[in-house]
């Protein structure tokens, strides 16, 4: 199970790693104004307070035990061990007052990475102890990818955050990009090859396992991400008002909360043009970028579909447009098998924002599918569920059994805040229908 390389080379490479996501980590909080940590720009969530001191505690939680470690700090590896998921357990209702202040949780994780480094440094790798049959690199890719993952998402709640609560930086990209020419591509029948074999030498979280062959039918879809110029037309013609577009349940929560255009998008003018709208990025705002791809829940893609006729792709589906080739082949990328670079796509932190959705040619699948990687996760109308033959880590078992409720959705790609680690095939992001913070987008499929 999870038959990861062995060998010293390996493990120190993952040390590495984990050196570089922890710098990545530190360098997001830096980015909040000290006085601002105990903020909650997104009231589903924690304080960004707790996400300083979850970091150090999933780790300790993690790894201590297969070194013998005794915890240093028994009640903070409780209070910053699990995060909110926002459905079903209403708001969270906590003051800043609650919780512990801002040098005693960097006091914690100052502890907590030098007693882990300490063992990972003294050889501590090669005499540890397995946990559930899980090898130590396994964990350490656990460890690894969780910490990119909420360097990722935290992302999304410092979007959030007043703008004069943040350091400005500014954004490294700024990219030229040819005209955007809307159309659908067709896509034979063919088969998609999801998830992960066991003996996989790839890591892989427990929603990946087991492998499976789907056959999909032909189908056509959008060559590019829906744009904001496109979404555009949907919000001028009324559509966040016309309840056909709508599910019951969708319907419902954007009554309740009277949405009625993306969160990422302001309105500054009377009428419904593009320049009665502007664009929240990570630092400021300007004008609507009407060839970015729009960003939004998964409810309000639904909507968009069904006004244009069409719907969102099914898992298979999403995955046959970006990684199927001529025959029963595939590619590793959409692109081929050259591993991802900056020529590819908007990820790997290249960029705070989008980019237009033609600004990648390079990265174009081999039926003539672009920016599937990268530049916004994209929403598939598959419900979050187990592959056959699922099996809960052991150490972690409600990491994505907790999610198996009918109410998240399987988003695919990544965006320009997703690691390069995590653009691997299998991998499967997720989350409920109504949450729009999320850097994601979609584009559509007619069958």
């Amino acid at each position: 199970m999870l038959a990861m390389q062995n060998g010293v080379a390996v493990r120190r490479e993952l040390l590495e790693r984990l050196t570089g996501a922890r710098r990545r980590s530190d360098a997001l909080f830096s980015l909040v104004r000290a006085d601002s940590l105990y903020e909650r720009p997104i009231p589903e969530r924690h304080r960004i307070i707790f996400y300083v001191g979850h970091l150090e505690a999933f780790d300790w939680n993690l790894l201590h035990e297969i070194f013998g470690a005794q915890s240093l700090h028994p009640e903070f590896d409780r209070l910053f061990a699990f995060g909110i998921d926002p459905v079903g357990g209403g708001l969270p209702g906590d003051q800043p007052s609650d919780w512990p202040s801002l040098d005693a949780v960097h006091s914690y994780v100052t502890k907590i990475r030098a007693a882990l480094d300490e063992k990972l440094a003294n050889g501590a790798l090669e005499s540890a102890q397995t946990r559930g049959g899980f090898p130590v690199d396994a964990l350490l890719n656990v460890a690894l990818e969780h910490r990119l993952m909420h360097v990722e998402t935290l992302a999304y709640m410092l979007h959030q955050l007043s703008l004069d609560k943040k350091v400005r930086q500014k954004d490294p990209r700024n990219l030229d990009a040819g005209p955007v020419i809307h159309r659908m591509v067709d896509i034979p029948a063919g088969v998609a090859t999801l998830g992960l074999r066991r003996d996989s030498e790839t890591f892989g979280w427990d929603n990946e396992y087991e492998s499976q062959i789907v056959d999909v039918p032909a189908f056509v879809i959008d060559r590019f991400k829906v744009t904001n110029r496109q979404y555009l037309e949907f919000v001028a013609g009324g559509g966040y008002d016309t309840r056909r577009f709508w599910s019951d349940d969708d319907w419902n929560w954007r009554t309740a909360r009277g949405i009625t255009h993306p969160v990422f998008w302001k309105k500054t003018g009377d009428r419904c043009t593009g320049e009665d709208w502007v664009y929240r990025t990570m630092f400021g705002e300007l004008p609507l970028p009407l060839d970015w791809p729009v960003y939004v829940s998964q409810a309000e893609a639904n909507a968009y579909a069904r006004w244009a006729g069409k719907s969102l792709p099914t898992e298979p589906e999403w995955h046959r447009a970006a990684y199927g080739a001529a025959g029963e082949s595939e590619r590793t990328y959409p692109w081929g098998s050259n591993a991802p670079d900056p020529d590819f796509g908007n990820f790997d932190f290249q960029s705070w924002d989008p980019t237009p959705v033609s600004a990648f040619p390079r990265g174009r699948s081999a039926f003539g599918v672009d920016d599937m990687l990268g530049n916004g996760w994209e929403w598939t109308s598959t419900l979050f569920a187990p592959f056959s033959g699922f099996e809960p880590f052991p150490f972690y078992r409600g990491y994505s059994a907790d999610f198996f409720d009918g109410k998240h959705f399987v988003m695919k790609g990544g965006s320009a805040r997703t690691a390069t680690c995590m653009l691997r095939p299998t991998f499967r992001n997720w989350f409920q229908a109504h949450y729009q913070y999320v850097y994601a987008g979609f584009r559509c499929v007619s069958r």
